[in-house]
C-alpha cells in the first residue's frame, strides 16, 4: 500500500509582489489545485524572513508528482506562479509517516 505523499515548497516572492497579492493569487489557485487526483489538504505559510512554506498532501507519489508537472499548463495559476522567485525555490516529495491531530 503506497503511503500518503508531502510536497514541500520553500520560496520567496520577487520584489514588488505584496504578501496581500499572493495571498489572493493563491487563493484563486485553490481549485486548480483541489481538482487534482489524489489531493488531500493543502497548507501556505509564511516566516518573518520573507520564505514561503507550502506543503500539500497527497494521496501518493504518482498524484503529486502528476500535479507537479501541470501546474504550468493551467493559465489561471499564472499569477501565483510569476510572483514566485524561482532561484529560490527547493521542491521535496516525502513519504508521510506520523500524523497527530
Amino acid at each position: 500500500m503506497s503511503k500518503n505523499v508531502i510536497e514541500t515548497v520553500t520560496f520567496k516572492l520577487n520584489e514588488g509582489v505584496s504578501r496581500e497579492d499572493f495571498v489572493a493569487a493563491a487563493k484563486r489557485m485553490s481549485p486548480w489545485v483541489v481538482a487534482r487526483r489524489g489531493f488531500m489538504s493543502r497548507r501556505l505559510s509564511w516566516a518573518e524572513d520573507g520564505t514561503w512554506i507550502e506543503h500539500i498532501q497527497w494521496k501518493d507519489m504518482d498524484s503529486a508528482r502528476a500535479a507537479a508537472a501541470e501546474i504550468s499548463k493551467e493559465p489561471g495559476n499564472a499569477d501565483f506562479l510569476f510572483a514566485i522567485n524561482g532561484p529560490t525555490v527547493q521542491l521535496t516529495h516525502s513519504e508521510l509517516e506520523v500524523v497527530i491531530d
